[in-house]
């Protein structure tokens, strides 16, 4: 195999992560669960007691 060939099959190997990952974020079953993650930074208790404790 000469190195052009290595870098085709690289390049597929690639390609085929990548639409892998897409298709994995895209999916309507993980809807839910990025939903939930894209809450967390508005989930913090903002109560004075809170912000008590975490200065110490």
């Amino acid at each position: 195999m000469d190195q052009g060939t290595l870098q085709g099959i690289g390049t597929i190997l690639t390609m085929v992560a990548f639409f892998g990952v897409c298709w994995w974020a895209f999916s309507s079953h993980k809807k839910n669960d990025f939903e939930e993650a894209a809450q967390l930074p508005f989930a913090d208790d903002a109560s004075p007691e809170n912000k008590e404790k975490r200065r110490d």
